[in-house]
């Protein structure tokens, strides 16, 4: 029961993660950075598996932000290796249990053989409803509202005419168009930020922060965030 409202408690249907500390992992063992960017795929993995079990719709993972490009060259190209290798031996298996797969970011920056890997991953699961995964990969949340602005600027120039715009217009140019917004936001390591992850989308969301490492991060503590979620009133601004 919710513990404000006396109302069943609802489970969340769309949780966003900022799956943070693969670096700190492996650094606590005395192991390079990317096997503990190996390790967080692994998380990755277990949760997808478990989550819509939990009663989840949507998954939304924070893998790669438009800021991450600051890091070594070593650890960029890892972390897109860690990519390809992930849709080379998951995708068939995601496709076949009705996983619908989507890429939300910027394409720019990416080599052919990477677009190819979004494209083919969107492309063989398009029309799968089962369980809703999305990554967000070369993203950020003001690149992306800067791309969408543009994009509605320059469709405006197209056609001639600029209409008023409405929260519905802007949100249906954001990279997660038709995506429900999420309810939950969990950020794993003990940081409390949001760093640039979903700032539009995120209005209302509940945050949860929990002092585990992303490698560490079970479908348990997925359940323990949700709990949390489910003690709180949401009003929206209401009373």
């Amino acid at each position: 029961m919710s513990a404000a409202s006396g109302e069943p408690a609802r489970t969340p249907a769309h949780v966003a993660i900022i799956m943070d500390g693969n670096g700190r992992w492996a650094a606590s063992r005395g192991l390079p950075r990317a096997l503990g960017h190996r390790q967080g795929v692994e998380a990755v993995r277990a949760l997808i598996k478990g989550a819509a079990g939990l009663g989840l719709t949507h998954l939304t993972l924070f893998g790669f932000s438009t800021e991450n490009w600051q890091r070594p060259q070593d650890e960029v190209n890892a972390l897109f290796d860690l990519l390809r290798q992930f849709v080379g031996a998951d995708l068939a298996g995601l496709a076949r249990e009705g996983v619908h797969v989507r890429i939300i970011g910027s394409r720019d920056g990416l080599s052919d053989d990477l677009l190819e890997i979004v494209e083919r991953a969107e492309r063989d699961t398009r029309h799968n409803t089962r369980f809703h995964l999305t990554v967000a990969f070369n993203y950020g949340a003001r690149d992306e509202i800067v791309r969408a602005v543009n994009a509605l600027t320059a469709r405006a120039a197209q056609t001639g005419k600029a209409e008023p715009l409405d929260e519905a217009g802007f949100a249906a140019a954001l990279d997660t168009q038709g995506l429900p917004d999420p309810d939950l936001i969990i950020r794993t390591s003990g940081e409390m930020r949001l760093s640039n992850f979903l700032l539009w989308q995120g209005a209302y969301s509940e945050l949860v922060f929990v002092d585990v490492l992303w490698p560490d991060f079970t479908l348990e503590h997925l359940r323990e965030a949700i709990a949390v979620f489910q003690s709180r009133e949401r009003r929206f601004g209401g009373r």
